[in-house]
């Protein structure tokens, strides 16, 4: 059975792991680009939807738990 507890700790790992993942790609991606690296684009505009990649990965294994 899926607890409160488990709810509350798939959304911090999620947030923290997006953010970390997101924020990278983001900060390596805008140097690139200041730099006259166009290939900084690759990284900067996938940055959104693979940060979400760990909390949709996180929420399928929750789910499997059902």
């Amino acid at each position: 059975m899926i607890t409160r507890s488990d709810i509350i700790w798939l959304g911090v790992a999620a947030g923290v792991m997006g953010s970390l993942i997101g924020g990278m790609m983001l900060g390596i991606g805008m140097d690139l680009i200041v730099n006259g690296q166009p290939w900084g684009w690759l990284l900067l505009l996938p940055a959104a939807p693979v940060s979400a990649l760990p909390g949709w990965l996180l929420a399928r294994k929750l789910a499997s738990k059902v």
